[in-house]
């Protein structure tokens, strides 16, 4: 277990037998957010936390480490299941369905929509907007002070064209959060050559008609064998999966993932 996760998971050990009104509802912060999660359990305590969001508790969708998400009960995300609780506060996507919205308000439940940032300062204005919502400014400042140390400086010289590969044959092209990181870390997206925007398909046919020289890529994945065989001269580095899924947090062993990379081919 690596620091980070060991520090978190102290920090919630005393939850492991949550308190009746995590069970039954009355209060506290309801998340039917994955990236929402992450951040939370790292802003407030974990009694505050009433439910999270069942995608954390997901080996795929989570970001969180996943003996840490499972000390929380997780929700469904209907709107009923999550009015039940009777939360304070509901976080929530902006992507939820208009009848969901509806629900809520209805219900007269407080509800904070986050959308999918797609810089690395959007991800710390983010934080920020949650940390204010849940009266932790400051732990929100000390999270965006962590993500922004780091940072490197803005390389220069010359940028291996990488592609960094979500699942299976889904990339994340330009004008993403992992974009941005991936140019800090000092790649060049290769994602530009294929005219691939935002996140997509790219077929096998278009990477071996312009192989990358490099593919970072969860390990075991869908699509690695395949690769392997139709791009032989390609590095292939493991990027694990759940650094792909959110900002915020994730963003800090994501930037040293793909430095690590970036060093070894130097």
């Amino acid at each position: 277990m690596s620091a980070p996760v060991f520090s978190i998971a102290l920090t919630l050990a005393a939850c492991a037998s949550p308190p009746p009104d995590f069970r039954g509802g009355g209060g506290g912060i309801v998340s039917v957010n994955p990236c929402a999660d992450a951040m939370l359990v790292r802003l407030v305590p974990a009694s505050r936390i009433a439910a999270i969001s069942h995608y954390s508790h997901d080996p795929v969708a989570t970001s969180l480490p996943i003996a840490v998400a499972r000390r929380f009960r997780a929700t469904a995300g209907t709107a009923e299941e999550v009015i039940a609780l009777a939360p304070d506060l509901v976080v929530a996507s902006s992507f939820t369905a208009p009848a969901t919205r509806d629900a809520f308000a209805r219900a007269g439940v407080k509800t904070l929509y986050l959308d999918a940032p797609a810089t690395i300062a959007a991800s710390e204005a983010q934080v920020r907007q949650l940390a204010a919502a849940v009266d932790a400014s400051a732990a929100g400042e000390r999270m965006v002070t962590a993500i922004e140390r780091s940072l490197p400086p803005v390389p220069t010289g010359r940028r291996p064209a990488a592609l960094l590969f979500i699942a299976g044959d889904l990339a994340t092209g330009v004008g993403t959060l992992l974009d941005e990181m991936m140019t800090r870390a000092g790649f060049a997206n290769a994602a530009t050559a294929y005219g691939l925007q935002f996140t997509g398909r790219l077929p096998a046919e278009q990477l071996v008609a312009r192989p990358p020289e490099v593919v970072i890529a969860p390990a075991g994945g869908r699509g690695v064998d395949l690769r392997r065989r139709l791009l032989p001269h390609t590095v292939e580095a493991n990027f694990p999966r759940q650094l792909v899924n959110c900002g915020g947090p994730s963003i800090v062993p994501a930037m040293r993932r793909l430095m690590a990379i970036r060093a070894k081919l130097a």
